[in-house]
C-alpha cells in the first residue's frame, strides 16, 4: 500500500479502496502532511470548507472522518486527539516522505563530492512526482501546503542539474535548463546554471545574453538586480566558475492550528465526535 500526494491524491495497491469525492481526500492529505501531530478541528474545518463553510461543518467533519476510516488500510490509525486528529500510517508508504528522504541522500552526496550516486537519488526523488502535487483537493489546502511541495521539488531539481553539471554532462543539460528558465523566469539559480552550461560549451556569447536578459527580467518583475551568484558568473564566465552550493534538504512542512469561521449558534451542542 502507499499514499500518494505528489500528484493525485490517492491510496494504490491491492486491496487499495477509492478515496470519495475532494474533502475526503482534503482530509487525508492535510493529515499525512501533518506527519503524525494532531491537527485541530478548527484547522481541518478550514482546509475543508475555508472562510464559508456550512452551518452543519462540525456535524460534517465528522462525518467525513468516519468515511475515511473505513477506507483505509489495516495498520494505519485515524485516531481523536484533542483538540482535533492525528493520523498514524504505521508500514504504509508516503511518497513525499521517500521524497525527502531520496533528495536529502542526494544532497548529501552532492556536498561530499560523490555526484554520481547524488545525481541518482536526486533523479530517484523526482521521479515520484506524476503531476501538481495535491491533485483534487480544495484550494484552501492547495494555497497552504502547495508552495512548499513544489519549492522542494524544484530545489531538488536544481541540484540534480548541479551533480549533472560536476559530472561534465552540461551539453545534455542546455535543452533543459532553456526550457526550465522559461518556465521559471525569475529563479537565479537555473539561469546561473545555464550560463554554466553554456559557457562549458564554449557559447560565451550566449552565456552573457543570458545574464542581460536575467538582469532586465529581474528588474521588471522584482525591481532588483541579479544576486552575488549570478553576478560572478558574469565576467567572461570564468572556467573556474562552479554550480551554487548544494542546499539543505528542506524541512518538513510545519501547521500551526488556525482558526476557522463557522462557528456554532450559542447554545447549541456539538455532536460527539467519532
Amino acid at each position: 500500500m502507499e499514499f500518494r500526494i505528489l500528484g493525485p491524491v490517492e491510496l494504490v495497491g491491492d486491496g487499495a479502496t477509492r478515496l470519495a469525492g475532494v474533502k475526503q481526500r482534503t482530509l487525508l492529505a492535510a493529515l499525512l502532511l501533518a506527519g503524525g501531530r494532531v491537527l485541530s478541528d478548527a484547522l481541518l474545518k478550514n482546509r475543508l470548507w475555508g472562510t464559508d463553510p456550512p452551518a452543519t461543518v462540525t456535524a460534517q467533519l465528522y462525518a467525513h472522518v468516519s468515511e475515511l476510516r473505513k477506507r483505509l488500510p489495516a495498520g494505519v490509525r485515524l485516531e481523536r486527539r484533542s483538540p482535533g486528529y492525528r493520523l498514524d500510517i504505521g508500514d504504509v508508504t508516503l511518497d513525499w516522505h521517500l521524497f525527502r528522504r531520496l533528495a536529502g541522500r542526494g544532497l548529501a552526496g552532492l556536498a561530499d563530492g560523490r555526484h554520481a550516486q547524488a545525481a541518482e537519488d536526486l533523479t530517484a526523488a523526482l521521479e515520484l512526482r506524476r503531476g501538481p502535487a495535491l491533485a483534487g483537493v480544495t484550494e484552501q489546502l492547495v494555497d497552504a501546503e502547495g508552495p512548499f511541495i513544489e519549492e522542494a521539488y524544484t530545489a531538488a531539481l536544481e541540484s540534480r542539474i548541479d551533480a549533472d553539471l560536476a559530472l561534465g554532462r552540461h551539453t545534455s543539460l542546455v535543452p533543459e535548463l532553456v526550457r526550465l528558465v522559461a518556465e521559471n523566469p525569475v529563479r537565479e539559480r537555473l539561469r546561473g546554471q545555464l550560463m554554466t552550461a553554456l559557457h562549458r560549451c564554449g557559447r560565451k556569447a550566449d552565456a552573457l545574453a543570458v545574464y542581460a536578459e536575467s538582469r532586465r527580467v529581474l528588474r521588471e518583475e522584482l525591481g532588483m538586480d541579479p544576486g552575488h551568484d549570478l553576478r560572478r558568473l558574469h565576467p567572461g564566465c570564468p572556467p573556474a566558475a562552479r554550480p551554487a552550493a548544494a542546499r539543505p534538504a528542506p524541512a518538513a512542512p510545519r501547521v500551526t492550528p488556525e482558526s476557522a469561521p463557522g462557528t456554532r449558534p450559542a447554545g447549541q451542542r456539538p455532536p460527539a465526535a467519532p
